[in-house]
């Protein structure tokens, strides 16, 4: 478990947290010795990150996820959920990455003894939103369908209200920029939408199996929209609260 929490510090000091506290200067700030020193009673739930959104980057590593030739669905996930990341945080959006790089989060999971490597990865993945003090999970995917018509986002939730609001939020913000209609649907088979306990949606940006999604999903210009698209529905769904 510590290292589970220690990746996650990790990460989410990267964002430039200090051990300053709000107008303090950093000389300012308590030493880690003088705190180590305190005969108060230790809080080892101070020492795990907090924040207001935890983005669950899809597959990575040795799980490519969905492809189309050399293209893989890991990839997008990442350059997308890095931007959507990006721009939380410049709102003043707390926001953790459960993944910065291409790796898989089964390597991470040193504590199921199960032998299946995708039960693995999942598991992390709902035990990070345990470790991390966060109010909502946004998990970013992208979409497959043996028929090559099928295209446009679609975004998943719990069968539950405040899941489906987010949902809702998000998905209308990809529809206004792809100029589709779609509808948030309830996510029943999936096992992260399952087990997390805080509303949790799974979003499928796109068809990779799809020409014209697949032309957007692989455009730098385009990601950043879909990114722009997904974290202006999460600021909604924040205000709405």
């Amino acid at each position: 478990m510590a290292l589970l929490a220690g990746a996650a510090l990790l990460c989410f000091c990267s964002a430039g947290t200090s051990l300053a506290a709000p107008g303090e200067s950093w000389e300012e700030a308590p030493s880690a010795q003088s705190l180590l020193d305190s005969q108060l009673p230790t809080d080892y739930s101070r020492a795990l990150p907090t924040a207001q959104v935890l983005i669950d980057v899809g597959h990575g590593g040795i799980d490519g996820g969905a492809h189309h030739e050399h293209i893989l669905e890991k990839d997008i996930n990442l350059a997308v959920a890095k931007k959507v990341y990006a721009m939380l945080q410049a709102q003043g959006i707390r926001t953790v990455l459960n993944r910065n790089g291409d790796y898989a989060l089964s390597d991470d999971n040193r504590w199921n003894g199960r032998a299946s490597r995708h039960r693995r990865d999942l598991s992390q993945r709902s035990q990070l939103t345990k470790e991390i003090n966060t109010q909502i999970l946004v998990s970013i995917h992208v979409n497959w369908a043996p028929d090559r018509t099928e295209y446009g986002p679609l975004v998943l939730h719990q069968n539950e209200g405040e899941s489906a609001l987010l949902a809702f939020c998000i998905q209308d913000a990809l529809n206004r920029r792809q100029n589709t209609r779609g509808l948030p649907r309830v996510g029943k088979p999936f096992y992260l939408l399952n087990v997390v306990k805080h509303p949790a949606v799974i979003v499928e940006m796109g068809f990779i199996s799809h020409e014209g999604d697949r032309l957007m999903l692989t455009n730098p210009d385009k990601q950043t929209e879909l990114a722009a698209a997904i974290a202006s529905g999460v600021r909604n769904y924040i205000l709405l609260r």
